[in-house]
């Protein structure tokens, strides 16, 4: 990994992501407009820096991209069943996630479409992991970017939060290394969110 320190725009890409995350998760007033201003900037850096994979047909990413975010939420149900089950407290920090963070204008939903979302798969997959991979093997590389996407979320002080990070970000890493499609994984974490916030949320 000596030569990534090397790499000022992965380092300043890095540097400017938990600028931007800390002062999201100040105030929950403005959250939804500091989040979506930090994903609109953070989108810009990434494609001014970095090549996005798109080698997956229309047919292909989004049958992958559906039957992905299905599973992933799926395994979440699971886990979520399975902490129930065994009595573990933190029903009361999902309640409290969902009370200070998910989408309830209209608006909201339009941003975690077309600017969340995307924002964060282009450049927590999209440019970090993949400049990584300049430096460091696969594995390593996708394990890394991971940590690194869920240590932004520590600044919402919920560990619940960074853990189910963490948890996605190996999942769709993984995902994008083995379909190099970047509409495939916006597409995955779509289905996720819409389960996840709409569909069936765990509250």
């Amino acid at each position: 990994m000596k030569k990534i320190t090397a790499d000022f725009r992965f380092i300043i890409g890095l540097i400017l992501a938990h600028f931007l995350m800390y002062f999201t998760f100040q105030d929950k007033a403005v959250f939804w407009y500091i989040f979506s201003a930090s994903l609109l900037f953070l989108i810009s850096y990434s494609i001014l820096n970095e090549e996005l994979n798109d080698e997956a047909a229309f047919g292909t990413y989004l049958l992958y991209g559906i039957g992905s975010g299905l599973l992933l939420y799926g395994v979440f149900w699971a886990g979520y069943q399975l902490i129930d089950i065994l009595n573990i407290p933190i029903k009361k920090d999902v309640s409290k996630l969902y009370g200070r963070y998910s989408p309830s204008m209209l608006w909201h939903y339009i941003v975690l479409m077309l600017i969340i979302i995307p924002g964060e798969e282009i450049f927590w997959r999209g440019f970090v992991q993949k400049r990584l991979m300049n430096y460091i093997s696969v594995p390593l590389a996708v394990v890394i970017s991971a940590i690194l996407y869920a240590s932004v979320h520590l600044y919402a002080t919920h560990w619940i939060l960074a853990f189910a990070a963490l948890a996605a970000g190996l999942f769709w890493g993984w995902l994008y290394i083995w379909k190099k499609s970047m509409p495939l994984l916006i597409v995955s974490h779509l289905i996720f969110d819409l389960f996840l916030f709409v569909v069936m949320p765990f509250r």
